[in-house]
């Protein structure tokens, strides 16, 4: 199965880095000359996605000015002779952007974004799922995007992380049954009760059934939030097939202070 379509979730405040995303979307923070999110776009498109739907915020502007173009700069720059910086700035051909706007008042949790684009998820469709604030960083310029895409086949598949295992406790563990799908997230285990080392990092391909499901799952009543993690869930209850695939390239979390320092250290172009 051919995956042509993904979600970008971005709508989110990014409470932790502020102040500055009081001013600066969280996605749209520099990696090296680079917003973050853009290094989710391009192993998209690398991976042939044709169509992003970007999930934004009331209040959002700046992904889509990044993304259309600049007249003004374009003209600036023609006028002191820096036409070799043109390309630099030019839209991105070959793919097209959707902006869908979450409501700030609703509905609160990683399945919402899901649901919002479910009308434009084709039946027997499945569509790539990618948070707009991390991403998995080769340095051989492999796209981790493009084997997640090419490990769903009828069914979906998700990215796992390995870790050391002494670190297990500050995340959501993967449980895979024996033919490397899977089975649930055991939530900040102890390192002698997680049943791996892979954890979870939201880098999803889901069906149609998934995304119709992000609709209507009810809230999570530990977390009081509407969580994409559920929906997968039921998915595989009701005899969905979700395949894991570790990730080769590392991680680097950039809705962090930390993790943001880190990346621009790794990344420095």
């Amino acid at each position: 199965m051919k995956i042509t379509k993904a979600i970008i979730p971005v709508a989110g405040w990014g409470t932790r880095m502020l102040p500055i995303t009081k001013a600066i979307e969280k996605c749209m923070l520099p990696v090296g000359t680079r917003p973050v999110v853009d290094y989710v776009v391009r192993d998209c498109i690398d991976a042939g996605i044709k169509d992003i739907y970007f999930v934004v915020g009331e209040q959002s502007a700046q992904v889509q000015n990044y993304y259309r173009s600049n007249i003004q700069l374009n003209d600036y720059l023609r006028r002191q002779g820096k036409e070799d910086k043109l390309p630099l700035v030019a839209p991105i051909e070959g793919v097209r952007f959707h902006f869908i706007v979450q409501p700030a008042h609703g509905k609160y949790g990683t399945a919402v974004p899901v649901g919002l684009v479910n009308d434009y998820v084709e039946p027997g469709e499945s569509v790539a799922v990618i948070m707009g604030d991390d991403f998995l960083y080769n340095d051989d310029g492999t796209n981790e995007i493009q084997r997640l895409v090419e490990a769903a086949d009828e069914g979906g598949a998700m990215i796992g992380v390995n870790i050391a295992r002494e670190n297990v406790s500050k995340y959501g563990v993967l449980q895979l049954d024996s033919d490397g799908n899977y089975q649930k997230i055991v939530e900040k285990p102890s390192a002698e009760e997680a049943p791996s080392t892979l954890i979870n990092i939201s880098k999803y391909v889901l069906p149609k059934a998934a995304i119709e499901a992000a609709v209507s799952i009810p809230v999570n009543p530990s977390r009081g939030e509407y969580e994409i993690t559920d929906v997968i869930n039921q998915y595989v209850v009701a005899g969905g097939s979700i395949k894991v695939v570790e990730a080769k390239g590392e991680f680097l979390d950039c809705g962090s202070v930390e993790g943001w320092l880190y990346a621009n250290n790794r990344i420095t172009s």
